[in-house]
């Protein structure tokens, strides 16, 4: 159980990390022609960054997936929106509406239920993970 919610605490932070930058990056590049732009999106620190933290929260949603069911995992990782709002507010100086805010609120909350819940883990046979059994 410990395992799993550690490595979905790091699979929020690299989306959110991820997706601050990815965002960033972006937007650097606002007011380009087409051809400029794919050449600044292909060029751009903060887009590879932001896609590499991407797929590392791909990667550790996906451990995650293995060890616990589905209906604890996307709920608990869904927390990543509430602050992926929060991080839009601070670091890219988004406007966030009280409405918005409101809907992140309840997703705390829906996730203060799930996270209450029963979480069931699996064993994976060690023949299953290439060892002798």
């Amino acid at each position: 159980m410990i395992k799993t919610a550690i490595v979905l605490v790091l699979a929020i932070i690299a989306q959110v990390a991820g997706n601050i930058l990815l965002s960033k990056g972006m937007h650097s590049g606002d007011g380009l022609d087409v051809t400029a732009s794919i050449l600044h999106t292909a060029s751009s620190p903060l887009i590879w960054f932001g896609t590499l933290l991407l797929a590392t929260f791909f990667a550790l949603h996906s451990a995650a997936m293995s060890w616990a069911d589905l209906s604890f995992i996307l709920p608990a990782t869904s927390f990543g929106y509430v602050l992926n709002v929060a991080c839009a507010k601070i670091f890219l100086h988004e406007t966030v509406s009280g409405k918005r805010w409101a809907g992140a609120v309840m997703i705390c909350v829906g996730v203060a239920f799930v996270s209450r819940s029963e979480v069931k883990t699996y064993e994976v046979p060690e023949t299953a993970m290439g060892g002798k059994g």
